[in-house]
């Protein structure tokens, strides 16, 4: 049994940042591929084909956590949430955690105790990990267009919370919201003024 794990969420200024944790099943989805290089109509009936077929959860970090931890702190929790989650699905740990990136939680949190391996672009060569990607991208995605609805003028329905022209001209003009990561400097140096 082996697990991919990614998240989605790190560069943001807004929202949460959440990991997914997938033990593919088999046959695997065909096509899996790392998120960003899939259209949104791939990832979406990528996801439901995991979501139907494979073993999933997710773990999410919310904004008062990302300030608190810092954000490596906070994906490196939110990946914690998503192995946990899954293998209380499951009833039992895996074999090994495939991360992607260059780290992995081990030795940086104190619940993290399976086997882990960081894989640098692992989500564009790991399949599990690639089921991630897409599991934690449009789960994020989904958050940030509910928070739009509450907070129209950021364009999070567009942007997902990222720092394009559009949301830092509505974050001069409007201020932060109570989904703003204080801690990230566009946002701090707002609340500093």
């Amino acid at each position: 049994m082996i697990v991919g794990v990614d998240e989605a969420g790190r560069g943001p200024l807004a929202g949460p940042v959440v990991a997914a944790a997938v033990l593919l099943c088999k046959p695997r989805p065909s096509g899996l591929d790392d998120s960003k290089k899939l259209t949104a109509a791939r990832r979406a009936e990528l996801e439901a084909t995991i979501k139907r077929r494979c073993q999933w959860a997710v773990g999410i970090v919310e904004v008062d956590d990302i300030d608190r931890l810092n954000i490596f702190g906070a994906t490196m929790l939110a990946m914690t949430l998503a192995v946990d989650a899954l293998c209380a699905k499951l009833g039992c740990d895996p074999l090994e955690v495939l991360v992607d990136g260059n780290m992995t939680p081990a030795g940086r949190r104190p619940e993290w105790r399976w086997t882990a391996r960081a894989i640098v672009g692992g989500d564009a060569v790991e399949p599990c990990i690639s089921a991630a990607s897409i599991i934690a991208k449009e789960h994020r995605d989904r958050m940030m267009c509910a928070a739009a609805l509450q907070h129209r003028h950021y364009g999070w329905e567009k942007n997902k919370g990222y720092g394009t022209p559009d949301h830092l001209a509505a974050l001069r003009e409007h201020g932060p919201t109570p989904l703003h990561r204080k801690s990230f400097a566009p946002v701090s140096q707002l609340v500093l003024l």
